[in-house]
């Protein structure tokens, strides 16, 4: 009987656990899950066996890992090098949805000395992302042709059904962290064989829009680091390159704001949180007038009108009240993410979607073709929810692959040959996450 040990049981967990304890009776697995809050685990998934697992204790850790012939890491990503570090020492495949680190790169040679294998980035954004784009992109470059430009975007979003009563058209599907510190630091791509840079402070403004067929616009802003990728995809020499995130349109024009005010920044503590309503969070980044009301003094420094649909967004979110921020401590950043929640978090009948877009330009024959592609994946409720599948159940796939023996690239890898996003997403088009492509000609 296989051994699994699947650490963290968080909501990012749920697809996968299910689809592993679905299949695990008719395979031989056994499944054990590795948690801190083991009465959370056992309440969410009672057929399963949980153990108390906590990876800074390396010794109890180890044994554990130990006796696993295969370990899927869901804790926090900081703490997959840990994790890694055991698994090459031992020689136990390991499998993760999160971003592969330098750290867990070195140790590459160590796991394929043992004829191990650690595949990382198996979820949504980065996963499928990766797995979807490099099928088209093996499939350009098989035939000959020649690649000038590939943009991608992606977006955890509500479902178009949700929508009524929100003027943002937005909630958490995800990290929230995530969501609020979007886009600091470096952004870069390359446009038309020059590379390209945006500003933290302008990149709300400089956004792209995305029309997805049957589901309609979608406005992009660049991500981080859209360079990494030309090697990641074996790009060195395109045009074109650049990776963004959807949102509805009009969201980045109002959160705009949030990073205009300096609410985004997490640099600094600021002072008596536990005393500061939603207002005083908003006064305290505006220059002091004792005669103009913080809508108005807002207003002014956006130069935006009081009757704008950003000032009704901003009172939606009950910004204005006197309502207690409901902190002790905090930054800016941290702040803003606790008060965006109270009315940002998914309600239990809330349903998400997941929107993927991506545009492939080649010359084939000496004329520009261009392809385009997507998928559309909605949730069922606010657990089972479609950032939960599609983040979950392609790393249940690849698992059952190494399980089966089916999967073996010893060694570190991310999913872009072919051994490896083939297979799983064969598997996930069966399961209803199918892309639509379609080749658009100029007018």
């Amino acid at each position: 009987m296989k051994q699994v040990l699947i650490l963290g049981a968080g909501r990012s967990s749920t697809s996968l656990i299910n689809y592993l304890l679905e299949h695990s009776q008719t395979n031989g697995w056994n499944i054990t899950i590795g948690e801190q809050d083991t009465a959370l685990a056992k309440k969410k998934f009672p057929e399963a066996s949980v153990i108390d697992f906590d990876i800074m204790n390396q010794t109890a850790a180890k044994a554990e890992i130990e006796k696993a012939d295969l370990v899927i890491s869901m804790i926090p990503a900081s703490l997959h090098v840990h994790v890694a570090k055991i698994c090459a020492e031992v020689g136990r495949d390991m499998l993760t949805a999160s971003y592969v680190s330098d750290d867990i790169k070195a140790l590459s040679d160590q796991f394929a000395e043992k004829g191990n294998q650690c595949i990382m980035e198996l979820g949504l954004d980065p996963g499928i992302d990766h797995m979807s784009a490099m099928k088209v992109l093996d499939r350009i470059k098989s035939e000959g042709h020649r690649l000038t430009a590939f943009e991608t975007f992606t977006g955890g979003l509500l479902a178009a059904n949700d929508l009524t009563d929100n003027p943002w058209k937005y909630k958490f599907t995800w990290n929230p962290r995530n969501v609020v510190m979007a886009g600091t630091g470096n952004v870069k791509f390359i446009q038309e064989d020059r590379y390209k840079y945006i500003p933290y402070h302008r990149l709300f403004t400089r956004t792209e829009v995305i029309h997805i067929p049957g589901h309609g616009y979608f406005e992009g802003y660049a991500n981080r680091d859209s360079l990494k990728y030309l090697d990641l995809y074996n790009l060195r020499g395109i045009r074109t390159l650049y990776r963004g995130t959807l949102r509805r349109p009009g969201f980045c024009k109002a959160w705009n704001i949030f990073v205009q005010l300096g609410a985004t920044d997490d640099t600094y503590q600021m002072e008596n949180v536990s005393e500061m309503t939603h207002r005083q969070f908003i006064n305290s980044f505006l220059q002091y007038n004792p005669h103009d009301s913080v809508e108005l003094k807002l207003a002014h420094y956006m130069n935006i009108g009081l009757e704008s649909e950003e000032m009704y967004k901003m009172q939606w979110l009950d910004l204005f009240s006197e309502e207690l921020v409901g902190l002790d401590k905090g930054s800016p950043a941290q702040i803003l993410e606790h008060i965006l929640k109270k009315k940002w978090t998914l309600s239990p009948q809330d349903k998400d979607m997941i929107v993927m877009w991506h545009k492939f330009n080649y010359i084939a024959d000496g004329k520009p073709k261009e392809i385009q592609s997507h998928m559309v994946a909605v949730g069922d409720d606010s657990v089972n929810t479609a950032m939960s599948k599609t983040v979950g159940l392609p790393l249940a796939i690849a698992s059952k692959l190494v399980l089966q023996g089916k999967l073996k690239t010893p060694g570190v890898h991310i999913p872009t040959i072919k051994e490896i996003y083939e297979p799983i997403l064969d598997e996930l088009e069966q399961m209803g996450f199918e892309f639509s492509e379609r080749e658009v000609t100029e007018s």
